[in-house]
C-alpha cells in the first residue's frame, strides 16, 4: 500500500470518528432540549386556561426537533458512506429521542385542543347557568302573578 491510501484511510477513520461525535452531540442536544419533568408537572397559573397554556408552552420540543435532524443528518450520511464499524448504537439513541418527541408532540397537540375547548366550554356552562336563572326568574314572577291573581 502506498502512502497516499495510509493517509487515506486514516483521513476516512478520522472523518468517521467526527461524524460518530456529531451525531451523539446532536442526540445529547436533543435529549438536553427535551422538557424537564418538573416543568410539565407544576404551575403557578391562576385558572385552567393559565395551567394549560404553560403546559402547552412547556411541551414545546422544536430545539429538539431540530437537534434530532442533525442527528439523523450525520447518521445517514456516516451510514451510508459506511463510516461506522457499530451503528446499532447511535439507530437506537436516534429512535428512542425520535420516540420520546414524538410523545412529547401528542401530549402538546392534546393539551392544545383542551387549550382551545376550555374558553368555549366556560361560554356555553356561563350560557346555559343564565339561561337556568331566567327561567327560575320566569318561574318566580309567574308563580307571583298567579298568587297575586287567586289573592284578588
Amino acid at each position: 500500500m502506498s502512502q497516499s491510501t495510509l493517509d487515506n484511510d486514516e483521513l476516512f477513520g478520522e472523518a468517521a470518528n467526527e461524524m460518530r461525535e456529531d451525531v451523539e452531540a446532536s442526540l445529547d442536544d436533543a435529549r438536553a432540549a427535551l422538557p424537564d419533568g418538573d416543568a410539565v408537572w407544576e404551575t403557578e397559573a391562576d385558572n385552567v386556561l393559565g395551567v394549560l397554556n404553560g403546559l402547552r408552552s412547556a411541551l414545546d420540543v422544536e430545539d429538539a426537533q431540530s437537534d434530532l435532524r442533525d442527528a439523523k443528518k450525520w447518521f445517514t450520511m456516516g451510514q451510508r458512506a459506511d463510516a461506522f464499524d457499530d451503528a446499532e448504537d447511535l439507530e437506537e439513541s436516534i429512535e428512542e429521542v425520535e420516540a420520546l418527541i414524538e410523545t412529547i408532540e401528542e401530549a402538546h397537540d392534546q393539551v392544545g385542543d383542551l387549550t382551545a375547548t376550555i374558553p368555549d366550554l366556560r361560554g356555553t356552562l356561563d350560557d346555559a347557568a343564565d339561561a337556568g336563572t331566567d327561567a327560575d326568574d320566569a318561574d318566580t314572577e309567574a308563580d307571583a302573578d298567579a298568587e297575586e291573581a287567586e289573592a284578588e
